[in-house]
């Protein structure tokens, strides 16, 4: 299997991929009020969410990091991105905004003028009306913020060209400025933990599972540049662990050195297995021990991260029964579709209907893989009850087609019509949200 974050993408088995590209099954029951998406099993997959889930469970700081590609206009699929940060925001999250400029230049051939435009109207405006929060919230262009691109130079010191082409499939005819923007993206994930956006922090990314490779590269590249590790072990002691093979008394002396200035006093320290064990440490201070272990070492070799965590949504069967696609406007419900648009798009979407209201009557239909009623359960429908109901009702066929599109497609306008008059209601208000660092 392969998967391109610039290509339009389709999966049919995602417990395969879960295996095959090492993504953890994600699991919503320890968060605080799951937004439906999580609880509804559509965010199916993470990588490192036990530090986003220590963070929440301790009430400490993580930083949420999403970005827009200014490429095309923003349909439900991108909506669906936002629900998730907006979430992981409200449960203590510190949100960044990134918008893709220099991505879209790289690998779209959009100017940066027009990719600014494009974010303003088509997404900045669109996300305030769907809620974008004020506080602990900051929008920003890649191409204006200094830290992501020196971050995004200094990462490219890790990689090389075999890597970008097993990880990206890249070739002799892909243009350096495609090369360079995926070390653009690992500049906008890494770069919310330095001193000036938050300090070290655990940080989340959530994303579509197409766009996992970036998610990949940066946690290899913050890895990388880890000399130690702090984490629980698993007999539960707290330990400090040294991934260098040089110096690995002088680096155990320098754990030693910054668990001493937060108060710990118990140690045992073992040569052999790179290991300063803090014994009167529990699970719940590897958070605080790792942060201040990152600051030491950045006064070392310059360069330090919690390694980011990213959660996966799985792809919503949509009208056409296609990945949406701004390039494919039958396949998507666009947030700027006129609601009568949207409506005849619903009339004529894919469904899991029998070939005859006879035989749906009698054999009922197939929600699952529906378009219709995964508008229903990722867009609108929050009520658990009653989607359950619709999805039972049509498994037994008593809920018909005709029927349902109907309805979904007047839901549908009444909700794009309250969202196009908050959008224009948001006039200049999208420069509140703007950070303009240069």
């Amino acid at each position: 299997m392969r998967i391109d974050p610039w290509a339009t993408a389709r999966v049919a088995d995602y417990d395969r991929l879960l295996k095959e590209f090492g993504i953890d099954r994600f699991d919503s029951s320890k968060l605080p009020n799951p937004q439906r998406l999580f609880r509804r099993g559509i965010v199916f997959g993470a990588r490192g969410f036990d530090l986003i889930q220590g963070a929440i469970d301790a009430r400490r700081s993580f930083a949420v990091l999403t970005g827009l590609m200014p490429s095309g206009p923003m349909h439900l699929g991108h909506k669906m991105v936002l629900d998730q940060a907006m979430y992981l925001h409200s449960v203590g999250g510190d949100l960044f905004v990134a918008v893709a400029d220099i991505e879209a230049y790289a690998t779209r051939g959009l100017s940066l003028e027009k990719a600014r435009e494009v974010a303003i109207e088509e997404y900045i405006k669109s996300y305030i009306a769907l809620g974008l929060p004020k506080k602990r919230c900051q929008v920003y262009f890649q191409s204006t913020r200094k830290a992501v691109k020196d971050l995004a130079y200094r990462a490219g010191r890790k990689v090389n060209f075999s890597t970008m082409k097993a990880i990206y499939g890249m070739d002799d005819q892909t243009n350096m400025a495609h090369m360079f923007a995926p070390l653009v993206q690992v500049g906008d994930i890494l770069h919310v933990q330095l001193e000036e956006y938050g300090g070290p922090r655990p940080t989340v990314v959530p994303v579509g599972i197409d766009q996992d490779p970036h998610l990949r590269l940066t946690r290899d590249i913050a890895f990388g540049h880890r000399l130690t590790n702090a984490m629980a072990a698993r007999d539960r002691r707290v330990g400090v662990f040294i991934k260098s093979d040089e110096d690995v008394e002088g680096l155990l002396g320098m754990a030693e050195g910054v668990a001493s200035g937060l108060g710990f006093r118990k140690f045992k320290k073992i040569v052999k297995y790179k290991a300063l064990y803090i014994e009167d440490a529990e699970a719940a201070d590897v958070l605080a021990l790792d942060a201040a272990m990152i600051r030491e070492e950045r006064s070392r070799n310059g360069l330090a991260f919690f390694t980011p965590s990213s959660t996966y949504h799985r792809f919503i069967t949509l009208l056409t029964g296609d990945k949406m696609s701004s390039s494919k406007p039958d396949s998507a419900i666009f947030l700027s579709d006129p609601p009568g648009v949207a409506a005849q798009k619903i009339l004529r979407a894919k469904t899991g209907g029998a070939v005859s209201v006879e035989e749906q009557r009698k054999t009922g239909g197939n929600p699952d893989g529906c378009s219709v009623f995964d508008m229903l359960m990722a867009h609108l429908v929050d009520d658990d009850w009653r989607l359950s109901e619709i999805k039972e009702d049509c498994r037994h066929g008593t809920r018909m087609c005709g029927p349902c599109k109907k309805e979904v497609a007047e839901m549908m306008q009444r909700f794009l019509g309250d969202l196009q008059e908050r959008k224009a209601a948001a006039g200049e208000t999208w420069k509140e949200f703007v950070v303009e660092d240069c």
